[in-house]
């Protein structure tokens, strides 16, 4: 489920992040699905039990995941919470990622291809299911 690079200079929780969200996008996890605990995780990835704690914080003030006292931690069942302030940050970043795609030439065709390509890559998978 989890292929890290423990050469990235991505810190390892936010790549935990990123792949349980691209898991959950092309349907390899659905709503009420288990995950493992903390412990285990950080066992199976070989990181510590604060790194994957990190992540699973993020993840449930994100609403994607919810942790039961005792029972275990899953994927959440409802609506992912949109967060304004996250969307403009994101927004902000895209805005730098398509002036230097356009400065390395990419004309508005080739963006929208690029993007599209992106997306298809999300959510194909999730429709094959």
């Amino acid at each position: 489920m989890f292929d890290l690079d423990m050469n990235s200079s991505k810190p390892i929780y936010q790549q935990i992040i990123e792949q349980l969200k691209e898991n959950l996008m092309k349907g390899f996890l659905k709503p009420g699905d288990e995950i493992p605990s903390v412990r285990k995780l950080a066992l199976e990835l070989k990181v510590t039990p604060g790194t994957v704690a990190k992540a699973y914080q993020e993840l449930e003030r994100e609403h994607i995941i919810n942790t039961v006292r005792g029972r275990g931690t899953y994927i959440s069942e409802g609506e992912v919470k949109v967060d304004k302030d996250k969307i403009n940050s994101l927004i902000a970043g895209m805005k730098t990622d398509v002036m230097n795609l356009i400065y390395q030439g990419y004309n508005k065709e080739m963006l929208i291809d690029l993007v599209s390509g992106i997306y298809d890559g999300y959510t194909s998978s999730k429709n094959e299911n």
